[in-house]
This record gives structure tokens, C-alpha cells and sequence, in this order.
């Protein structure tokens, strides 16, 4: 006789066992309406299956994120269904939800075009209206793969064999005759995925992510629960394509990329002011927070890299190189571990702590070919990383001081919305139970204090350290993780890191590991997609374009630029022999922020017609009342 608690606190018992659909109609008609899946003691469960013993029970709707994904995955299921329906010989592999939509992969010989999308879509639409129901099995592995293999699905039985032989296969069928492997759960037909749902393109990818392996096709789509998101998930996706870093980066002449050197930056003249101008802000900041700022090699020795753990933990992205000695060395793919031997360097008190130490520091990564995204995803990029050598009793404090340099720097940039993720203790950690506490207190209270909306990843904590992770929200109202925060109780240690107490004994520092952009290459990206390219003008790499309208106003042109740039002004002057209106068009389009004309009326009034970034209008003034107007405008945005 099972008692059904549900997340009001309401219990329900029942004589026999009972299923989703039948507790959900229990619950209200409403709710049986509405139902999807259903989470039993943590778990997601189809609607079929049966509860036997008392449970923690919550009916899963379209309004929930599970959800959500579950609508996707079924979109997926009945993609790959419609495609081999329409395409036989097309063999399935994996298809997972993802950020705002599905995939899935297919070996098929000629490419997926359009138009084939366009009747893909038509198919699925056609499956939906048919209602198919869903059906689940479990089978052994070698069953699986037997099948999969006599029906031609070779990628299908790979998989199923490299599944332990002990391990149940649950099979999800979809109708009479369409099946796939999958874990689930699922909808318990196809009607419920609805019809708010888009194919939106192709691209290739390698078989397992191996770039030795087959290219596969991949079909993007997305799914809502109702037509109007769908709409203004499209929107969206329009508005990120006039967006596109890559695409304004060369409009802008910032920086572009080669195959010679997959991953890394190509900085042009006008890019390199923006990242330095960064820099420049970022460094004052830190200053003025009490931050030393270091440097340390690119290149360290394999054995220190097996000491901080990051040899076993990330040994295989890292690039090495022998050398003739027979020595092996590591291109840093963090900071931490040379930061801590700067700490070492002498004897430390309490009375030294904290010691803040920052450092722009170059790193790289190993990244899968498939994975690289311009500025968004690279091999080779800049961390501003700091990390604070602290005592157990200043862990709050200084927490709260980063939470809050953070929330400055991210507002000072133009991103007033700020999530904040609190990670705490995974299963598998190192430390004492109290340090974690108090760390773990610690972090929470400077979410708290920082009035933020806040949400807890349960168990995801690092393994030396529970984190905060800062999510910014741009413009058109996309997510991305930029600065984390996080309490190390463990490197510090493995690298004989001390300081001498009060009573004269040594103890390990805490160690607090803190970025505020985390790439400063990935957060330029950001920027400039959050801005639409047109950047603030104090961080604008190119501030002012003086445009003569005819070769008779050179000079004078000539003149107000010297004054511009003598006062630090990031400005240039276009003395081509070209119509003025060409000239606004050419620097409007690589979004140079303000335009000077100056015509024969200037050159004689000694002023200057001032023409802003997406505004028609003009505005005359004296050079000189400009030029004060613009220096106010560029200072650093320094509390």
C-alpha cells in the first residue's frame, strides 16, 4: 500500500501499486491534461511506470525545465523517425537535448539539403497528428546488439557494445515499428510534443566527436512548449545572427583566424586596442581592491603539473613537448599552480593574509575541431585570474569582496542581469567536513548579501571546493557563464603552500580561485554581441573617424585629428578622395562611434559636425567645446 507524497507536503495512499496517469488525474484534471513524465524519489520516470512502495512524487509539466527537455527528446525520436521514413537507408546514432533544442546525427551518402528539411518537417507534423504511442523494453546487451546489427544500424550496435554486458537496455518504440535506443523517460505519445517546434540546419560531425572517424550529418532543431516561444525563440536566433562576433569582428577589422593555428586569435591593430583597453580597466580595478598582479611561465615542468593534479585531471588536453634532455614540459592550461610558487617565495605570516595575486595569464587548451567557435570557444586565450591566500576566518570577508568587485565590473560593462550558481560538495571531494561548512557558508552568504537570484546545483561543487559561478544575461536574453568563484582546500597543500600562525605553527592557506571575465577572447565575443558592435565609447577601439568632405579641408581636418590624438583620443583621419557620403556609410558600417565632417563652414568657424553611431542627426559645436565633451565621455568607468 503505497504513500504518495507530493511536493505540497499532501499525502496520497493507495491500496495497489499506481502508474503517473492514473495519480495525476488523482491529483486534478487539469494536471492529467497537462502531465509529461513524472519524478519519483529524484528520478525521472515515464507516466507508465508503476510505484510500488512509498514515494516522493512531483507530476512533471511543459512549465518545468524536465519538462521541456522531454518534449525535445521526443522531437528528436520523431525527427530520426520521419528522416528514415523518408530517407531508408539513412542510419541513425545519437540524439541528445541540448540548449534550446535537439540534435541528431546521421550516416547517409548524399547531404541533407533545404528542401529536405522543409519535408522532414512536414513528416513529423504528419507523426504528431498520428498520435503514435510510446512503448518501452528492456532488453539484454547482446540482444541489442544482435538486432541493431541484422536491421543495419552499425553506429546503433558500436554503442550497445561498449555498454557493460551486465548492464539493461531500455528500448523505447515509437508506434509499431520505429525504435531506438535510449534511457528516457519519454512522452506517452507523440500528440503531446505538439507542434511548437522548427528544423533549423545541418552541419557535419564527426563519429564520436573523433575527427579519424566517419563525418555524419547533424540536424539542429528546436522545441517549446507553445508557438508564441517558438516565435520568439526564432526572433532570437535572427537578431544572434546580425550579432555574429565573426561576422562584426571583420566589418570592425578586429581579428580573424587561421587553419595554420586552430583556435587561437589573430589580433589586428583595432582588437588589440580593445583587449588592452580591458586590461587597462580591469588592472586599475584590481588596484585598487588590493591586488598584486604577477607573471608566470607559459611552459613548467610535467612534474609540477603531477603534483597540483591536473596531470591526471586534464593531462590529455595539454600540450607537451619533449626536449633533448629528455625533459617533459607542459604548456600551462591554468595559472594556479605557478601562482602558488610565487606565494612560496619567502616566509609568510597571518599578517600577510590575505595576499591577493592577480595575473593576465595565457593559457591553452586542447579543443576538438568540431567544438571551435571563433572567440567563443578557443585553444589558446587570456585568463584574469586571481587567487586569494587567506586564513579559514577570512574566507566570508573575502568572498563578499569578490562577489561584489564581480557584480561592479559586470555592471560598469553594461550587464545589469546577474545569476548566480552555487555549487556545493560533490560526492568524491578532499578536506574536512567543517572547513567545507564554513566554505560552503561562506559562499552562500555572499550570494545572499549580494541580493541576486541565485540557484543551487546540488553536489556539483569541485572537488577540492564548493563555487559560485556568475551568469551574465545579455541583450537579447541569452545565458553565458562567465566569472566563477571557487574555495580550494586542496592545492595549496600539494604544493607547500604555508604561512606561519600566531603561535608560531604552520598552516595551510585557504586559496581562492577567482575570474571575473574567465576568457577575456570569450568575453570580447560576448561584448561585442551584446552591444551589436557598437561598444561604449570609452572602450571603443577606434573613437573618432574626422571626415574632410572635399581635399580643400585636409588641413584642417589634419589639425583636429593632431588635437583629438595628442589628448589620448583613439581617433583617425580618411583623407581619400572619395564622396563624404561614401565615407559615412564605409565607417558607419565598421561602427566607429562618432564621425567629424569638417567642410569649408567649419574650417572657417574652427568647429566641427558632429554625426553619432545610429542617429541621422548632426549636431555643429566648436572644436574646442567638443574635444571637452569627448574626454569627460572616455574616462574609465573608476568609482
Amino acid at each position: 500500500m503505497p504513500n504518495i507524497h507530493l511536493l505540497d507536503g499532501k499525502k496520497i495512499p493507495f491500496k495497489n501499486s499506481i502508474d503517473g496517469f492514473e495519480l495525476s488525474k488523482k491529483i486534478s484534471k487539469s494536471l492529467e491534461k497537462e502531465a509529461l513524465i513524472m519524478e519519483v524519489d529524484g528520478e525521472l520516470k515515464d507516466l507508465s511506470y508503476k510505484i510500488l512502495k512509498d514515494s516522493k512524487v512531483k507530476i512533471v509539466t511543459s512549465k518545468d525545465k524536465e519538462g521541456l527537455d522531454v518534449l525535445r527528446h521526443d522531437a528528436a525520436h520523431i525527427m530520426a523517425m520521419s528522416v528514415q521514413e523518408l530517407f531508408p537507408s539513412t542510419q541513425v546514432t545519437i540524439g541528445p537535448v541540448i540548449e534550446n533544442g535537439f540534435y541528431y546525427d546521421f550516416a547517409r551518402k548524399e547531404p541533407f539539403t533545404k528542401d529536405d528539411l522543409q519535408k522532414i518537417e512536414k513528416k513529423m507534423s504528419e507523426i504528431i497528428d498520428r498520435d503514435v504511442k510510446t512503448r518501452r523494453e528492456v532488453w539484454k546487451r547482446d540482444k541489442a546488439v544482435a538486432h541493431f546489427k541484422k536491421i543495419g544500424e552499425k553506429y546503433k550496435a558500436e554503442i550497445i557494445e561498449s555498454i557493460p554486458a551486465n548492464e539493461e537496455l531500455s528500448i523505447y518504440h515509437h508506434g509499431d515499428t520505429w525504435h531506438d535506443l535510449c534511457r528516457g523517460p519519454h512522452l506517452a505519445s507523440s500528440s503531446k510534443i505538439g507542434k511548437a517546434f522548427k528544423l533549423t540546419k545541418v552541419s557535419g560531425a564527426y563519429w564520436r566527436g573523433d575527427s579519424n572517424n566517419e563525418m555524419l550529418q547533424r540536424i539542429y532543431g528546436t522545441c517549446w512548449s507553445s508557438k508564441k516561444e517558438l516565435e520568439d525563440y526564432l526572433l532570437r536566433l535572427e537578431e544572434a545572427e546580425k550579432r555574429d562576433h565573426r561576422k562584426l569582428g571583420k566589418e570592425m577589422d578586429l581579428f580573424h583566424f587561421r587553419e595554420e593555428s586552430p583556435g587561437a586569435v589573430f589580433w589586428h591593430e583595432k582588437g588589440w586596442i580593445l583587449f588592452q583597453r580591458l586590461i587597462e580597466y580591469m588592472r586599475l580595478k584590481q588596484r585598487l581592491a588590493g591586488y598584486k598582479e604577477i607573471n608566470t611561465p607559459e611552459i613548467l615542468d610535467k612534474s609540477l603539473w603531477e603534483k597540483s593534479g591536473h596531470w591526471e585531471k586534464f593531462g590529455e588536453n595539454m600540450y607537451t613537448s619533449e626536449t633533448p634532455d629528455e625533459k617533459t614540459f607542459a604548456i600551462k592550461p591554468m595559472n594556479c599552480p605557478g601562482c602558488v610558487q610565487v606565494f612560496n617565495q619567502g616566509l609568510k605570516s597571518y599578517r600577510d593574509l590575505p595576499l591577493k595575486l592577480s595575473e593576465f595569464g595565457k593559457v591553452h587548451r586542447y579543443e576538438a575541431s568540431g567544438a571551435l567557435h571563433g572567440l567563443l570557444r578557443v585553444r589558446a586565450f587570456t585568463q584574469d585570474d586571481a587567487h586569494i591566500f587567506c586564513t579559514e576566518e577570512q574566507i566570508t570577508e573575502q568572498c563578499l569582496s569578490i562577489t561584489n568587485l564581480i557584480l561592479e565590473i559586470y555592471k560598469d560593462l553594461g550587464f545589469k542581469n546577474v545569476l548566480l550558481q552555487f555549487s556545493d560538495r560533490p560526492e568524491k571531494r578532499v578536506g574536512d567536513n567543517k572547513i567545507w561548512d564554513k566554505s560552503e557558508a561562506a559562499l552562500l552568504t555572499a550570494i545572499k548579501k549580494s541580493k541576486l537570484k541565485y540557484e543551487i546545483n546540488k553536489g556539483e561543487g569541485a572537488f577540492y571546493g564548493p563555487k559560485i559561478d556568475f551568469v551574465l544575461r545579455d541583450a537579447i536574453g541569452r545565458d553565458w557563464q562567465c566569472g566563477t568563484l571557487q574555495v580550494d582546500l586542496n592545492l595549496p597543500g600539494r604544493l607547500g603552500a604555508s604561512y606561519v600562525e600566531k603561535d608560531g605553527s604552520k598552516k595551510i592557506p585557504v586559496m581562492l580561485h577567482r575570474a571575473l571575465f574567465g576568457s577575456l577572447e570569450r568575453f570580447i565575443g560576448i561584448l561585442i554581441e551584446h552591444y551589436a558592435g557598437k561598444l561604449p565609447l570609452w572602450l571603443s577601439p577606434l573613437q573618432v573617424m574626422v571626415l574632410p568632405i572635399s581635399e580643400d579641408n585636409n588641413n584642417y581636418a589634419k589639425k583636429v585629428f593632431e588635437e583629438l590624438f595628442k589628448e589620448g583620443i583613439k581617433c583617425e583621419v580618411d583623407l581619400k578622395n572619395q564622396k563624404i557620403n561614401y565615407k559615412i556609410r564605409e565607417h558607419s558600417l565598421a561602427k566607429v562611434p562618432i564621425l567629424l565632417i569638417c567642410g569649408k563652414k567649419e574650417a572657417t568657424d574652427n568647429s566641427v559636425t558632429v554625426r553619432k553611431l545610429g542617429s541621422e542627426k548632426q549636431e555643429t559645436m566648436k572644436s574646442s567645446q567638443f574635444l571637452k565633451e569627448i574626454l569627460n565621455s572616455n574616462r574609465l568607468p573608476l568609482k
